[in-house]
């Protein structure tokens, strides 16, 4: 027969609860999708997905929380990363190429600005990166 199993305090014990007298598995905790983890997906997206990945060679995306940063291949400003990021309150965004070096000899980390772009409307993502970089995002 079922075993009874102790409860904890917490409804949603992960390995077991009594539920009618008899021993059940716990629901799957489902993970809900803040805002914060849906915003570099959605910038992502803006850009071209895949598709942008493919052409342009960008590679190390990271979810900044407010944005997206990722790290880009070889183009004509030799910015090397780039950060997008989400303005919540004006719904604009703010682009910054820049290039990032790191010294073996001394350990040092140098950045260097190559452009900053404030207030870009969504639709102008793509266009911006191209303008500045001068990769193409599509055919």
């Amino acid at each position: 027969m079922c075993e009874r199993v102790a409860t904890t305090a917490d409804p949603h014990f992960r390995n077991a609860r009594i539920l009618n007298g008899m021993a059940v598995s716990a629901p799957p905790i489902l993970k809900t999708l803040k805002t914060k983890d849906m915003i570099a997906k959605t910038i992502l997206q803006q850009i071209g997905g895949k598709r942008f990945t493919a052409m342009t060679g960008s590679r190390d995306f990271i979810d900044m929380g407010n944005g997206l940063r990722m790290s880009l291949a070889r183009n004509k400003t030799s910015a090397n990363r780039l950060d997008i990021i989400y303005d919540e309150g004006a719904d604009l965004y703010n682009m910054r190429f820049y290039r990032r070096t790191f010294s073996k000899k001394t350990f040092e980390c140098k950045t260097k600005d190559i452009a900053v772009h404030e207030g870009i409307y969504f639709d102008m993502l793509e266009e911006m990166f191209t303008m500045v970089t001068g990769l193409y995002t599509r055919f």
